[in-house]
């Protein structure tokens, strides 16, 4: 196993200890397998394709899906647990709020000030905590773009309840989604004042302008909030543990590299359906009602060992492209975002290409696989 390996085997044991072997195990059976209390388990690239294309046979919104978590916190029109016409229409009307160009100008006025701040103190041959400085990072862009203040108990607060669902799990507990419930009020109760003040310069005054009401508004934002954060935290310091332990410094980083790593951490592990009809997926009978488990990481890793350099024999099917990001109408809104944060990161280390870790930590029970500690100085 390569050092790479080792620690992405750490980062997913500590998360999910139970889970993410269970699941390894049942992808070594076949590439569609029902396991009891999960559900039907596909780990096939081009299968999970055709289940999240298929919108009419496999919902967000049935039993066991990813609907089932978020509309008793959110209610039921929070976009990530909507489908069919209403979703599309929806989605068409918050477009134009990702766009390249102004997600990446709001990263660079952002970031400036924390990511300079990063740069300083390694150039002075201190310790950085990576994991510190894209959380808070992420967290003001995401606050810049929805126009909140002073909310970080709040988001905190919400963002441990969601840490703590399980695969085995088809819901929050009650307490969980109390518990949500209490600190996304707080966060939608902010997200509606901005909303009221109408400043298009912020996500709930563009919503308002947009012609949505302040309810699809509110759950609009904390979703943003809490998906915004979350794969960022998760996936920038794994991007340059990953590229740390090949060998290469961060001045290597490419954007061809990103995907690869992309593929090979898939920052959204699992993604939940529900089977709207009785059918079979790759073989496997599936009844109505039944939750289908794509475990998104197994069909990515499944194309190969992480190759930094590129690995020209090695095929890239259509059927694997930017999965991690979902596909067809759920493919992630906020992608642009995403990759923005990354590039202005990885833009601030390429100046340290001999930057090493110094210690690193797992983060145990959360939902997205993720360091809790990274520690960075420059050397050389």
């Amino acid at each position: 196993m390569d050092e790479w390996e080792r620690w992405e085997h750490r980062v997913q044991t500590a998360a999910h200890p139970v889970a993410y072997r269970l699941l390894k195990a049942v992808a070594a059976r076949g590439p569609v397998v029902r396991v009891p209390r999960v559900g039907v388990v596909v780990s096939d690239a081009r299968t999970a394709r055709d289940v999240l294309l298929d919108t009419e046979g496999y919902t967000k919104t049935g039993p066991g899906a990813a609907g089932g978590l978020w509309t008793p916190v959110l209610g039921p029109r929070a976009l990530i647990n909507m489908e069919g016409p209403e979703h599309a229409a929806l989605r068409r009307r918050l477009g134009g709020l990702f766009t390249p160009g102004h997600v990446a100008a709001v990263c660079e006025r952002v970031l400036r000030g924390p990511l300079g701040e990063m740069e300083r103190r390694l150039a002075a041959g201190g310790e950085v905590d990576l994991v510190r400085v894209v959380r808070d990072g992420a967290t003001e862009v995401i606050r810049e773009l929805v126009g909140l203040r002073d909310t970080e108990a709040d988001f905190a607060r919400a963002a441990a309840v969601v840490a703590g669902v399980r695969l085995w799990r088809t819901s929050l507990t009650g307490r969980q989604a109390r518990e949500a419930r209490g600190a996304l009020a707080r966060l939608g109760d902010a997200a509606a004042a901005a909303y009221r003040a109408g400043d298009e310069s912020t996500v709930p005054g563009r919503l308002r302008a947009l012609g949505l009401d302040e309810a699809e508004a509110r759950a609009a934002v904390v979703v943003f909030l809490l998906t915004g954060t979350e794969t960022l935290v998760s996936f920038v310091p794994r991007l340059i543990a990953l590229t740390h332990d090949a060998g290469l410094g961060p001045d290597r980083i490419t954007d061809a590299l990103i995907e690869e790593a992309l593929r090979v951490t898939s920052p959204t592990p699992l993604m939940l359906r529900s089977a709207a009809r009785a059918g079979r997926i790759g073989g496997v009978r599936v009844e109505a009602g039944e939750r289908v488990v794509i475990a998104t990481l197994l069909c990515t890793r499944a194309y190969g060992s992480f190759a930094p350099d590129g690995a020209p024999d090695r095929p890239d099917p259509a059927e694997l492209r930017r999965l991690w990001f979902g596909a067809g109408p759920h493919f992630c809104l906020g992608m642009p975002l995403a990759m923005a944060e990354v590039r202005a990161v990885v833009g601030a280390l390429r100046g340290f290409p001999g930057l090493r870790i110094v210690r690193r930590r797992p983060a145990r029970g959360v939902l997205i696989p993720a360091y809790a500690r990274l520690s960075l100085r420059a050397t050389g």
